[in-house]
């Protein structure tokens, strides 16, 4: 590797028009990043060979390139190449919220998106899907911001990105979730307990959670969970490694009953500790905990 790239870190941001990347430019510059927003790829090769001739360590640098770099942005990849070429290392960061969500944000925003400067939104964002597929399949880390306020962003990417971040060791969210809600746009890996026993129709356990300790006492005691909790282990024991060795740097394993309120948020918990001590970093998230009971009120 050339001097001085050894402590460069290279972050590209990219995804969806309206998911956060604005807001995840405002926060990376706090935690220390130079973000260069809707910087033409060619250039990024360049740029951070300047970067790199700068005395001192800890050298971060953003760069924001998306669809609004209009035919610039076909040159992408070739750029990412040329980075991989010199040897600098860098991770692909990708923003990215539903349909439904990324309309409102425009409408109430009143900003135009830059595929349909005249309108008609929904077919902007099914075209710029479409062309960020490729991309988002080489993400490092893709984010879901559908139901995430700006402080969750925040706090999540102070998570990944912040200066107490283990280097060199991939992280693990493990999720639970209900499919009433819809499928975690954001998961590496989805997996259906909707075959174990259901809490939700035991009068005593209804209106509790996974959270609680008698409704991990009912789905852990089942011998169908204790004997899929043995082979799905088996499997992120085998699979974790290659992720590892293909450079993820985030892995979201998401699991899925009903509501998202009982089976869910017990495996969650129970794998996501499990993986903690495989020596993983290990974050545990429950999206739908506490929704059907607001709804019902």
């Amino acid at each position: 590797m050339p001097k001085g790239y050894d402590d460069l870190e290279v972050l590209v941001i990219t995804g969806l028009s309206g998911a956060g990347k604005t807001q995840a430019v405002n926060c990376l510059e706090d935690l220390g990043y130079f973000c260069v927003d809707n910087l033409p790829p060619a250039l990024v090769a360049k740029f951070t060979e300047l970067t790199s001739q700068l005395e001192g360590k800890n050298k971060k640098i953003a760069f924001v390139i998306d669809v609004r770099g209009g035919q610039f942005f076909h040159d992408l990849f070739a750029a990412l190449e040329e980075l991989k070429t010199q040897g600098i290392r860098y991770e692909i960061l990708f923003l990215e919220a539903s349909e439904e969500v990324l309309i409102r944000r425009f409408k109430e925003s009143r900003r135009k998106h830059p595929l349909a400067p005249t309108g008609r939104i929904p077919e902007a964002i099914r075209l710029e899907k479409k062309m960020l597929e490729e991309l988002r399949g080489k993400a490092n880390v893709i984010i879901d911001t559908s139901t995430m306020s700006v402080q969750n962003l925040k706090a999540e990417l102070i998570r990944l990105y912040g200066e107490d971040k283990e280097g060199g060791m991939m992280t693990v969210t493990v999720m639970s979730f209900g499919y009433k809600m819809g499928l975690p746009l954001d998961a590496d890996l989805v997996i259906d307990v909707r075959f174990l026993p259901n809490p939700y129709y035991e009068p005593d356990l209804h209106y509790l959670t996974g959270e609680d300790d008698e409704v991990k006492k009912y789905v852990l005691g089942s011998p169908a969970t204790k004997s899929f909790l043995r082979r799905y282990l088996s499997l992120m024991k085998f699979l974790l490694p290659f992720y590892v060795r293909e450079g993820k740097t985030h892995l979201v394993v998401a699991v899925g009953c009903t509501g998202g309120q009982h089976r869910s948020v017990v495996l969650a918990e129970y794998l996501g500790k499990q993986l903690r001590k495989l020596g993983y970093r290990v974050f545990i998230k429950h999206r739908d905990v506490g929704r059907y009971k607001m709804e019902e009120l």
